[in-house]
């Protein structure tokens, strides 16, 4: 059943904040400063891009590391500062024709419920809430922002036939 529904995926949506990072949040006096990214993931995002399948963000922060992140990684469809998930992921996927069970989402906490049910996929973390992890179609062994996301991409091109030796 997993590689069934890995196999329809066009589409793998991430969240930022505990999925890309390990969400914590760094803060000074001016606000929100940073956010750190795993190069693990990065590569992995990299991989799933250049193996044909598209990626997107999907947070209800929005945050300018976010967005340089993005662009390093060569990540186009941002979601980003969107409080109803859903609603957002349904919107795009309506304009952009694309079925919602040809997309896959990771993410971990509340506001990604929804979409898993939604998206023909879904992964999650082990330091997740536990109902999402209990919602999950797949939970990763490694912690959000050190490698998860990673994981999940090769876990994808392994069932896909695409991933590098």
């Amino acid at each position: 059943m997993l590689k069934k529904k890995i196999l329809q995926l066009e589409w793998m949506f991430f969240d930022v904040d505990g999925i890309l990072t390990d969400g914590s949040l760094v803060y000074e006096a001016g606000g929100e400063r940073s956010k750190k990214f795993n190069v693990l993931d990065g590569y992995g995002i990299k991989n799933l891009i250049h193996s044909g399948i598209s990626v997107g963000l999907i947070s209800s922060r929005d945050h300018p590391a976010t967005r340089a992140r993005a662009i390093e990684l060569g990540i186009d469809n941002l979601m980003l500062g969107k409080e109803d998930k859903l609603d957002a992921f349904i919107t795009w996927s309506n304009v952009a024709k694309v079925s919602p069970k040809n997309c896959g989402h990771m993410g971990d906490d509340y506001p990604d419920l929804e979409l898993f049910d939604a998206v023909g996929f879904s992964a999650s973390v082990p330091n997740a809430i536990e109902k999402v992890k209990e919602k999950a179609d797949y939970v990763t062994k490694t912690t959000g922002g050190n490698g998860a996301a990673r994981e999940v991409a090769d876990l994808i091109l392994t069932f896909k036939g695409n991933r590098e030796s």
